[in-house]
């Protein structure tokens, strides 16, 4: 059944289950955070179509449902959304707002939890050790890697974490099937290590001055990835 939901076009792709922080400082999407916060606290992230408003009908996007929300003395406002169900736009709506309103339909994957064993353990491993690795490049803390059971959550974890353009992060949002979803991140992740391996190889000796340790051991550290 089609529902009603505000909707704002954005540069990022928005997963389901994976926080998203938001800076709302336009007058029409500080209108829309309002009344957001006084209906039922969601609305929809979607690719902004190439002349710069909504993307037309028939797009894929993600409901964001409002965590944390807070007011700057500016009028600006901090928030943190955290993705819930993908949805097709079904039509626009004709309403006297400043912010696009849309009739989307809710949809889910066609298999999700059938996705067998061997491919998410390859996935979950790839993944640990790509993450690991992004954290030395970027000198944070080393920080615990924790991974959904569900094939599905960790299908859409993994390629929100991952560093890839828009359109790919899009394909694999509009995706229906979890066990193509983790097809294809399978074939993205060796390459993606093996330059962010080369990456971190560049960034440790730059940080020696090309010396090397002397003996002194190196140590993986955690970055946030969103």
């Amino acid at each position: 059944m089609a529902q009603r939901l505000p909707l704002f076009p954005l540069n990022v792709v928005l997963f389901p289950g994976t926080p998203l922080p938001l800076l709302i400082f336009e007058e029409r999407y500080r209108t829309m955070l309002a009344d957001c916060m006084e209906g039922d606290e969601r609305f929809g992230v979607l690719p902004i179509s190439v002349d710069g408003g909504p993307p037309p009908p028939g797009s894929v996007g993600c409901v964001a449902r409002i965590h944390a929300s807070q007011l700057m003395p500016d009028g600006r406002s901090s928030i943190m959304v955290v993705g819930g169900e993908r949805f097709i736009v079904d039509q626009y709506l004709d309403e006297p707002l400043p912010y696009a309103v849309g009739l989307v339909t809710m949809f889910e994957d066609l298999d999700e939890g059938q996705a067998t064993s061997d491919p998410v353990n390859e996935l979950i491993r790839l993944s640990r050790d790509y993450m690991e690795t992004l954290h030395a490049i970027n000198d944070s803390p080393p920080a615990d890697i924790e991974f959904p059971d569900n094939p599905r959550d960790l299908s859409f974890q993994i390629s929100a974490a991952l560093e890839l353009d828009g359109e790919m992060k899009q394909r694999l949002l509009s995706m229906r099937s979890t066990a193509e979803r983790i097809r294809v991140l399978l074939r993205m992740l060796p390459p993606l290590l093996r330059d962010l391996s080369a990456r971190s190889t560049i960034h440790e000796r730059a940080r020696t001055n090309g010396k090397g340790t002397h003996g002194k051991g190196t140590h993986a550290k955690g970055i946030d990835t969103t």
